[in-house]
């Protein structure tokens, strides 16, 4: 049988980072596609990897270009291309630039892998997915952005931080844009099926909620230059995965809503299915009032910024 491929568009941290972790779980084969100024860099970053494979016995093969036709066949595209945030910086300020990186990056993966999944990452992520999937003409079950399954492992790891209790045991789902109005999901959270509300105090809840919306932000500062890459490299590689493996995994993703949450045309952070065909499923939580108002906010946001790509 042979090996599936993956193909990284951007080989900057994440990038790294994500060939690393589909090399150490053997999901395939994988090209990383930088600009022609870079290609010395991730050149060097694939036979670094190339050269720790021997130490678990990994047998897949990583190379670097700054050729697209590299990328032909891969059954997966990851775009991590684009400038990164820098502090003082709104997702937004990134629009402009990142929209021409996306429009030649669409153009390349719709003639050299037209059959790919492909999980769009740049930043502001909900426009970015939206422009990709313009550009590309894929159907949107092949087409999607990678926030909620950072959000929602962010919005896990503090209550894990703040229960004391393993992360494993945590479930919990974040929907919405990417950014400060996401809404994490209170109600639903729970540590081995025990509600957080039976756990934490309000007072702790709050203040899990604020840091999960900030959680971006809180990252940008600390590195001081660049922002997240592991944890975003963990949740993209989970949704691959869920692909390439046919999982059925339920993992919240920006996905294209029609008529699901009363929204219709746009990329937002929703409960979905992943699988060979994938995005199978957008799966429909019922809402209070509430959380409805706060998902129609983070809907305006997403919007505003979808009408500024002129797409």
């Amino acid at each position: 049988m042979a090996r599936k491929k993956i193909a990284l568009i951007g080989g900057g941290q994440i990038g790294g980072i994500l060939a690393l972790i589909a090399t150490q779980k053997e999901l395939g084969d994988i090209t990383i596609i930088d600009i022609p100024q870079v290609e010395g860099m991730i050149k060097g970053k694939a036979l670094d990897i190339m050269q720790a494979r021997p130490h678990d016995g990994y047998d897949v093969n990583i190379e670097g270009s700054s050729d697209y036709s590299k990328i032909e066949g891969a059954d997966v595209v990851i775009i991590t291309a684009g400038v990164p945030r820098k502090p003082g910086m709104t997702r937004e300020d990134l629009l402009d630039i990142n929209l021409k990186i996306i429009t030649d990056v669409a153009n390349n993966v719709k003639k050299y892998a037209p059959d790919a999944f492909v999980i769009v990452v740049s930043n502001p992520l909900d426009a970015i997915v939206y422009a990709f999937f313009k550009v590309s003409g894929f159907p949107k079950s092949r087409v999607v952005g990678m926030a909620g399954a950072l959000d929602t492992a962010r919005f896990r790891t503090f209550i894990a931080m703040e229960t004391g209790l393993s992360v494993q045991d945590v479930s919990c789902a974040v929907l919405g844009g990417h950014g400060p109005t996401m809404v994490p999901l209170i109600r639903s959270a729970t540590v081995g099926g025990v509600p957080i509300t039976d756990l934490l105090s309000q007072e702790q809840i709050d203040a899990i909620v604020t840091r999960v919306k900030e959680a971006g932000t809180e990252l940008v500062k600390l590195y001081g230059q660049g922002s997240a890459f592991f944890s975003p490299a963990a949740g993209i590689m989970e949704m691959a995965e869920a692909y390439l493996k046919d999982k059925k995994r339920v993992i919240p993703s920006a996905a294209f809503c029609e008529g699901e949450y009363g929204i219709d045309g746009y990329f937002i952070g929703v409960p979905c299915v992943i699988g060979e065909g994938g995005i199978e499923k957008i799966l429909e939580v019922s809402l209070s009032d509430d959380e409805k108002a706060l998902l129609n906010n983070t809907l305006t946001v997403v919007k505003k910024t979808v009408e500024e790509t002129g797409l």
